[in-house]
This record gives C-alpha cells, structure tokens and sequence, in this order.
C-alpha cells in the first residue's frame, strides 16, 4: 500500500482548482492550521461528507515499562481522533 504524501496533495489540489503550486500550498497550510488551531482550542471541526476532527480525553491508567517490569502509571493525556462522515465511508468501500 503506497502513501500519499503532502506534495501529492499540494499537487491534486493545484491541479483541481486550477490554482498555482504556490497557492495551492498556502491553502492546504491555512486549512491545516486552522483544524489544529481549533483542535487545540478543545472545539471539534466537522467538514460535511467527509469526517469529524475531535479530541479525545485518555484516563489515566497503569502499565508496564518494557525496560524494567516495574508497573507504573500512565499518566492522562488528550489525542487527536477521526470519525469518518458517511461520504467517505461510502467512497472508502
């Protein structure tokens, strides 16, 4: 399985909307800086069709370093997650 990388992306975009490299890119940048700006706020960013950008809270919880055995405790911590909208579920397969 091969990975699309941003480059491509930048490419696609500039391609699709008729748009030179350069803006392409400055636009892709805005978007993603946006999402991260919003996520970082604690606010979620739907785009319509295509997925829910949210963050999620991790409880704190115990483990076991691999280098010593000893247990421990991971401490809480917020991730990033995804929840694909129905268009890109259904174009997903």
């Amino acid at each position: 399985m091969a990975s699309y990388t941003k480059s491509q992306l930048v490419s696609h975009i500039a391609d699709n909307a008729n748009l030179k490299r350069a803006d392409a890119e400055a636009a892709l940048a805005a978007a993603l800086e946006g999402i991260s700006g919003a996520l970082a706020g604690g606010d979620k960013v739907t785009l319509v069709g295509f997925g829910t950008f949210l963050v999620k809270a991790r409880a704190a919880r115990k483990g076991v370093n691999p280098a010593t055995g000893k247990a421990m405790t991971i401490p809480a911590s917020s991730t990033v997650g995804f929840r694909p909208g129905s268009a890109l579920r259904d174009s997903v397969g």
